[in-house]
């Protein structure tokens, strides 16, 4: 699957964008995880929505 069609983001995927380690990438998709899953969303495990990431960490939504 290309990657423009991909509506989650894993933590490879997060490490590499923003050059930090993998450990720490997980770190930040448990967090956004939470916030989510507090909100009545439901979560998957090591990936976080594109969307939601984009939002939180860039501060616009694309």
């Amino acid at each position: 699957m290309t990657t423009e069609k991909k509506i989650y983001i894993t933590a490879p995927e997060m490490a590499e964008m923003l050059g930090v380690s993998l450990g720490h990438a997980y770190k930040i998709i448990r967090s956004l995880n939470q916030e989510l899953k507090k909100d009545g969303y439901i979560v998957i495990a090591g990936k976080v929505p594109k969307g939601y990431f984009e939002k939180r960490w860039f501060g616009y939504s694309a």
